[in-house]
């Protein structure tokens, strides 16, 4: 089984990315970490990706699309895939229909005010560790580890706020291109716990599935 999990940032979709792996054996790919394995590697592909990175270039969606073909092409799945963050627009869902076959689209509806909410208060430890200012009642060093919490630079609003307007503008047209070829199913991401939203997508899965 393959999926494309759609959602703005700031929607979970990697936290239910990791709950769908442990549960169903579906292989997570991330493209930001497709990058950079290629780039890490140096590999020809990842030069390519890195000269327009180190320009200060989006790379084109060619490029990514021959990344992701690669990946898929030479990796091994097993029970299936799920993609995070690809395709982002619909030139590259219309490529990824031509090398890979899609079962069902998961969209993760989430408010933009709550996504804003969710960005904005998120503060980071170097650990990897994640807290919201709302459940850390003053607290400025993590609870695992004690070292210092910070913001990222891009968790402003305006950064945030420019962020969803892309995802606005370019990805949510996606919504439309799966619904039309019945595979889109969309999950109120914003009114539940991740328990709860990964319940109703399972349900989704496991009807699927049968």
């Amino acid at each position: 089984m393959n999926i494309v999990l759609l959602g703005a940032p700031g929607a979970g979709k990697g936290t239910q990315a990791k709950l769908i792996e442990e549960k169903y054996g579906l292989t997570h790919i991330a493209t930001g970490d497709i990058f950079r394995a290629n780039i890490k590697g140096g590999t020809p592909i990842g030069k390519l990706a890195k000269s327009y990175i180190d320009a200060g270039k989006l790379v084109p969606d060619e490029v990514t699309c021959e990344l992701v073909k690669d990946r898929l092409v030479n990796g091994e799945e097993g029970a299936g895939f799920m993609l995070d963050g690809f395709p982002r627009n619909l030139y590259q869902a219309e490529e990824l229909d031509k090398f890979a076959r899609i079962d069902l689209c998961i969209n993760i509806d989430v408010d933009k005010s709550l996504l804003m909410d969710r960005i904005c208060g998120r503060r980071m430890c170097s650990c990897g560790a994640s807290y919201h200012v709302s459940t850390l009642n003053g607290a400025t060093t993590c609870a695992k580890c004690g070292k210092p919490l910070f913001q990222r630079e891009d968790d402003n609003p305006q950064t945030v706020g420019a962020r969803l307007d892309t995802y606005a503008s370019q990805t949510a047209p996606l919504e439309d291109y799966y619904k039309a070829r019945g595979k889109l199913v969309t999950v109120d991401g914003g009114s539940g716990t991740p328990e709860e939203v990964f319940a109703v997508i399972s349900s989704v899965i496991d009807k699927y599935l049968k």
